[in-house]
């Protein structure tokens, strides 16, 4: 295995510390990794700039890449631009994050934000607190299975 695949593949068990069920990149977060002779440059795209947890995931990437052995120096950097969107979300990680009971990101319908709720899926829901436990969270309450939930906020360009 070339020393990018196990670099990708290590990230891969990298959780985001608020979200436990799913990964930096089934969360879209990485955005480039550059190999030279065994330096590791890798480029993260942070959720919110102003995410609480951004330390806590640059620390477990480190911690994750500098377990390899090939890897001699490494370099984690958040970048601005481009920025991440809930567009970059994987399938998997979706799916995950409705397991979990966080409604994932779905997107606008008419400039409206409809969230089904990841319980019985009924659209029939309500924003009860646009501020959820993190930046990228909102609370919802379900009408008809009557659960709180929490939901992604769609981030677009």
């Amino acid at each position: 295995m070339v020393l990018k695949e196990k670099v990708i593949e290590v990230l891969g068990s990298v959780k985001d510390p608020e979200i436990p069920v799913v990964s930096v990149v089934d969360l879209g977060m990485i955005h480039k990794v550059h190999l030279q002779e065994g330096h590791v440059s890798i480029e993260v795209m942070p959720t919110f700039s102003g995410c609480p947890a951004l330390e806590i995931i640059k620390r477990n990437i480190e911690q994750a890449v500098e377990s390899i052995p090939e890897v001699k120096s490494l370099t984690v950097t958040f970048i601005r631009y481009p920025i991440w969107t809930t567009d970059l979300v994987s399938e998997r990680a979706k799916q995950e994050l409705k397991k979990f009971g966080i409604a994932p990101p779905e997107g606008h319908v008419d400039g409206e934000w409809h969230v089904p709720c990841p319980y019985c899926g009924s659209v029939y829901t309500t924003i009860d607190n646009i501020f959820g436990p993190a930046a990228c969270r909102s609370i919802l309450y379900c009408k008809s299975c009557k659960n709180p939930f929490e939901a992604m906020k769609p981030v677009s360009i």
